[in-house]
């Protein structure tokens, strides 16, 4: 069978390895980045450079986006030369951003009246993963919409799963998001209260993870706190862009989150004091230099 044409926008460190892992398995794309270089990789590969979201959907079997906001998204589809604006009658658009639920399923919604699908399908591990097609893939949307796209997904997903309605896969990232920013930020301000308080922490650190508190997101934090080594690739701003996301997505639902609060406020001080673009296990030095 024919591949499908992929449009794909978004050619960050993840977006781009995507691509060419898709290109080295034989699919024609057809990219559109703010970073020119990004955009030159690809086309030297054999990609195509689109001028517009429109001319990209247009050109489109599947349109692929790996952006950083609900934000960005939505200005590339409902831009007058946006993606809704090209997208043909039985394609796909597949989101692998961490997105606001609900603003998927309006895209979705908006997308139907023109007889086009959405998937959204929010991605685990590294840019590693995906220059090897090995990410986790949380996809979700109606069940001929996920059999027309899975083909794809196979081939960027060592695991790829349907987790039910559109919308769905947002949800369980940013519950995931939500658990393990909160782990990272809990397991950081122990580190510092054990160095404030005068304990060992690298004693610690033996104790704790002989018992249950044990976890991969335990020894990122103590690879920063003990070690000085930061090898958890996700930066203090992310993290707070999605617990902010998850809070919005907890208001929609008609409660609260008092421990994300928590989270998102640490999260939000960290990034006052300059430590945006640190991995998220830095907050420790946020939590060390913390006064009353």
């Amino acid at each position: 069978m024919t591949k499908p044409v992929i449009g794909f926008i978004g050619l960050g460190l993840m977006g781009g390895n995507m691509v060419e892992n898709l290109q080295n398995k034989g699919y024609d794309l057809v990219v559109m980045d703010l970073n020119k270089e990004a955009v030159a990789a690809t086309v030297a590969r054999g990609a195509t450079e689109a001028t517009s979201a429109k001319a990209l959907a247009e050109a489109s079997d599947i349109v692929m986006l790996c952006l950083t906001t609900s934000a960005v998204v939505e200005k590339l589809v409902y831009a007058e030369d946006g993606i809704l604006a090209g997208i043909k009658e039985g394609a796909v658009l597949v989101d692998f951003g961490t997105s606001v639920p609900a603003s998927t399923r309006k895209i979705g919604a908006d997308l139907a009246a023109k007889g086009a699908g959405m998937i959204d399908a929010p991605l685990g591990r590294t840019p590693a993963h995906a220059k090897d097609g090995l990410l986790n893939i949380m996809a979700a949307g109606d069940q001929e919409t996920f059999n027309k796209v899975k083909p794809v997904l196979d081939e960027q997903g060592e695991n790829v799963f349907h987790l039910g309605e559109l919308g769905a896969g947002h949800t369980t990232k940013l519950i995931n998001n939500f658990m393990g920013m909160t782990t990272v930020c809990a397991m950081s301000q122990a580190f510092a209260v054990a160095e404030l308080a005068g304990v060992d922490r690298q004693q610690l650190f033996n104790i704790m993870s002989t018992g249950p508190s044990n976890s991969p997101f335990m020894h990122f934090c103590k690879n920063y706190a003990v070690d000085g080594v930061s090898d958890l690739g996700f930066s203090i701003a992310n993290a707070n862009k999605d617990l902010g996301y998850f809070l919005q997505m907890v208001e929609d639902l008609g409660t609260q989150s008092l421990i994300a609060e928590g989270s998102s406020a640490n999260l939000q001080a960290a990034l006052d004091a300059g430590l945006s673009n640190g991995n998220v296990p830095e907050i420790f030095d946020y939590f060390k230099t913390l006064n009353k």
